[in-house]
């Protein structure tokens, strides 16, 4: 029985209250007031029929857990029919899903579903990208909160369906002291034992630098867990590698691109943050058809 829980990625947690929130959510914002009048309207209540959801281009796959609870919803007889699960490599013109059952409710459900796959999907299809690129260093890949309101577990999902890694969730992860931390507080070192005096045992301390004096400073302090190196170029990115000698660990953040990130994970550091995969992600191409 495919159930969403059984189509996610074995190695990425998705709450199923998570799941049931959006899709309740998406369908209440799609259906409004009066539901789906254009099925109502042409589709006898009776009509069963059968559905493909297909892939239109390759690329990895996301968000199917979202597509089954989204016709889970609307009838609880749909039957749906799958050999795949989140995270898998999706060729063009892969069938994904098979959908059968009530044809109201697979129509009204349509958009909702492919909605979720392709913008979850399109997360997932870049994060592979940017991953390729880091193959043979030790470096990772980790989104951040440049997220869709509202979507934010699901994003950071796709970005682990694709093989990246998650940044803080929220605010309320770890400590990530910012320049205008810095400012405020006046300066490197007071505001990291004001950090390290607040912090819990468990609790990461990060601090972002801009030059390599600043990461000298922190480094003399021995106050931070992480550095954050912001928008430094490769050459300092390579001493700031040589500077901290593992006492440390290095993330990258600013200027982390699909052409550059291969650069950033041969100098050495620990992790590369980079917002576009989940704001700028492109939409992946996939369709529902009918019959097929």
């Amino acid at each position: 029985m495919v159930t969403p829980a059984s189509l996610q990625h074995p190695e990425a947690f998705l709450s199923p209250m998570a799941v049931e929130s959006a899709v309740r959510q998406a369908l209440d914002e799609d259906l409004g007031r009066a539901g789906d009048i254009t099925s109502i309207a042409t589709i006898p209540e009776a009509v069963q029929t059968r559905a493909t959801l297909m892939a239109r281009q390759a690329g990895v796959i996301a968000g199917l857990p979202l597509a089954v609870e989204t016709f889970r919803q609307l009838s609880p007889e749909v039957r749906i029919e799958t050999n795949v699960r989140d995270g898998i490599a999706a060729e063009k013109g892969m069938q994904v899903l098979t959908i059968t059952g009530p044809a109201r409710a697979i129509l009204s459900g349509e958009r909702t579903a492919l909605n979720f796959v392709g913008r979850l999907s399109g997360v997932a299809t870049l994060t592979a990208a940017y991953v390729r690129q880091t193959a043979g260093t030790r470096m990772r890949i980790c989104c951040t909160r440049k997220t869709t309101p509202g979507l934010r577990a699901l994003e950071k999902y796709a970005v682990r369906c694709g093989g990246g890694f998650n940044h803080r969730f929220g605010l309320d992860d770890a400590i990530l002291i910012k320049d205008n931390h810095i400012a405020v507080a006046g300066g490197v070192r007071p505001v990291l034992e004001r950090a390290r005096d607040h912090a819990g045992h468990l609790v990461k301390i990060e601090i972002e630098v801009d030059t390599l004096d600043q990461l000298r400073e922190v480094l003399d302090t021995g106050l931070a867990d992480v550095v954050l190196l912001d928008n430094m170029d490769i050459p300092a990115l390579r001493q700031a590698v040589d500077i901290a000698a593992g006492r440390v660990v290095l993330e990258v953040s600013g200027g982390v691109t699909e052409g550059s990130i291969a650069a950033i994970a041969k100098t050495g550091v620990d992790y590369a943050s980079a917002g576009a995969l989940t704001h700028s992600a492109p939409n992946f191409d996939v369709a529902l058809d009918i019959g097929s």
